[in-house]
């Protein structure tokens, strides 16, 4: 916490609560890269032989679900090593910087597959559908069974999200790639195979953006979604005995853990521990946050350097 030269009377204390601890994906994390580096394999070889750009492109895709998979179990195992005397908070943080690589390579990976199918309407190649249809559908089996291993954990967790994403949409993918290749079969039309990357790359887009916006969020120490600052705020402010609260500061420490910090102006006096366990155990319960630093001020001295609202 900062220092401070007023001679208020002020507790400083931490009411940390752990009811919703990370659950633990460990083997899910093993069996997604696993599955997918095979998938992988198998698509560039059928890809090669069928010269199917749509089927590559899903290949590169997978490439990079491999990686950002990596890049996820790595966090996730990271933010439960013990906290250190230079990292005071452990790894949780590196949870977020993962989710913002996931979007990242994601993003990448869109690139990619637009420039190659665009220069195949330009310049369209013969696509061999029934090899394409193949490894489509071992892609729709490995990458929509992968998914569903972190499907609970979508919604508490930006890094398991981003792990969910890129399999659910490579699930998707595939069977836009087998439609393709099924469609060039019957018709013969090849412009369809550029036309299924591109579709591809939109799909990815939409399901990338919002891990994006929410990564760099928790990356620059936002509020995290699904917090309400005001109602946190008006929480504190009415508990017993507290005049006005000011230094409000709420951010994510990982994807799944929230910490607060924040003086209380109290006139009485530090009201005793029972108060802050109090005070942590209800902002866990309502709010979802885990770590509460809460600094006790009574007020009867200079003002508080940290009481504007746009000093930090």
């Amino acid at each position: 916490m900062h220092g401070h030269n007023h001679d208020s009377s002020h507790g400083h204390s931490h009411a940390h609560a752990h009811g919703h601890a990370p659950q633990n994906f460990q083997s899910a994390f093993a069996i997604a890269v696993g599955l997918n580096i095979a998938l992988v394999v198998a698509q560039v070889v059928y890809g090669v032989i069928a010269n199917s750009v749509a089927l590559l492109a899903d290949a590169g895709h997978n490439l990079s679900d491999v990686f950002g998979l990596l890049l996820a179990w790595g966090a996730a195992t990271a933010a439960k090593k013990r906290p250190t005397e230079r990292f005071t908070y452990g790894y949780r943080s590196t949870s977020i910087l993962a989710a913002l690589a996931n979007a990242i390579i994601l993003l990448i990976a869109v690139g990619a597959i637009a420039l190659e199918a665009g220069r195949r309407f330009f310049y369209p190649e013969p696509v061999a559908a029934g090899g394409v249809m193949i490894a489509s559908a071992i892609g729709i089996v490995i990458n929509g069974g992968t998914a569903l291993l972190f499907m609970r954990g979508r919604h508490g967790d930006i890094n398991i999200r981003g792990a969910y994403l890129h399999l659910a949409a490579d699930a998707g993918v595939s069977v836009g790639v087998l439609l393709a290749a099924f469609a060039i079969w019957q018709t013969g039309w090849m412009w369809v195979d550029p036309l299924v990357s591109l579709a591809i790359a939109g799909v990815i887009v939409a399901g990338t953006w919002g891990l994006l916006r929410d990564s760099v969020n928790m990356a620059l120490q936002a509020v995290p979604p699904g917090i309400d600052p005001v109602a946190v705020r008006r929480h504190l402010e009415a508990l017993p005995g507290v005049a006005c609260i000011h230094d409000l500061h709420i951010w994510a420490m990982s994807t799944t853990e929230t910490a607060l910090t924040c003086h209380l102006v109290m006139p009485a006096g530090h009201p005793g521990d029972a108060f802050i366990a109090r005070a942590g155990h209800d902002l866990h319960e309502e709010f979802g946050i885990e770590h509460v630093t809460l600094q006790i001020e009574r007020g009867d001295a200079e003002s508080c350097a940290l009481a504007p609202d746009n000093v930090v």
